[in-house]
C-alpha cells in the first residue's frame, strides 16, 4: 500500500514537472527506471558527512533508445527475479541459473521490455547473446554461451556456439564428440 502511494506521488510529481528526473525519484523506485531523456536511473551508495552509507538515485550514462519516462512495475521486478534495492548491475547475474530462469520466463520476457532490453545489452557487452542464454535454459542439453565476466573463461563452448564451421577438424563436433551415456 505504501509503495502504491509512493508511485502515485512520483507519478504526480513527474506529470507536474513534465520530466522524470532520476535524482528526484525515491530510492524505492530508482532501480530499472528511465528518465525523460532516455537515460537509465541507477541506485548508488553515498557516504554522508557523518560516515553513514545512504542510497541515492542518480542518472547513469546508459541511454535507452525506445523507452523514456519509465518507472518499472512491481510485477516486472518480481517476475524477472530482481530487487529494487540493488545497487548497480552485474553481468554475474547472467551466470546464475536461478536468475536466468526468471529473466527468460514468459512472465518476464514477454511482459517486461525495459528489463529484457537492459539484460540483452548487458549480455552483448559481455560477449553473450540473451536469446542464446534463454534457449540454453529451456534446452539444458544445449551448450550455454559463455559470458566473459568475473574470471569466467571463454573456451570451446563459445566457438561451437558461434555458428557453422566449414573445417570439420576444427569444428566442435569433430573436436569434441558427444559423451557416451553411462552404463548402469
Amino acid at each position: 500500500m505504501a509503495l502504491a502511494v509512493i508511485i502515485a506521488i512520483a507519478f504526480l510529481t513527474q506529470c507536474a514537472s513534465g520530466y522524470l528526473i532520476c535524482e528526484q525519484l525515491p530510492t524505492g523506485l530508482c532501480s530499472y527506471a528511465i528518465a525523460s531523456k532516455g537515460r537509465r536511473c541507477v541506485l548508488e551508495n553515498l557516504l554522508t558527512k557523518d560516515g553513514r552509507m545512504q542510497l541515492e538515485c542518480k542518472t547513469s550514462t546508459v541511454t535507452v533508445e525506445f523507452i523514456d519516462q519509465w518507472i518499472e512495475t512491481d510485477y516486472c521486478v518480481k517476475a524477472c527475479g530482481l530487487d529494487r534495492k540493488s545497487v548497480g548491475i552485474s553481468s554475474d547475474d547472467l551466470l546464475r541459473r536461478s536468475f536466468t530462469l526468471r529473466l527468460c520466463s514468459s512472465n518476464c520476457h514477454q511482459n517486461c521490455p525495459n528489463i529484457v532490453d537492459l539484460y540483452f545489452n548487458l549480455a552483448l557487452a559481455e560477449g553473450g547473446f540473451l536469446p542464446d542464454i534463454c534457449d540454453s535454459e529451456r534446452n539444458p542439453r544445449r551448450v550455454m554461451t559463455e559470458i566473459r565476466s568475473s574470471g569466467a573463461a571463454s573456451g570451446p563452448a563459445v566457438a561451437a556456439a558461434a555458428g557453422p564451421c566449414s573445417d570439420k577438424e576444427l569444428c566442435g563436433a569433430a573436436a569434441y564428440p558427444p559423451a557416451e551415456s553411462p552404463a548402469y
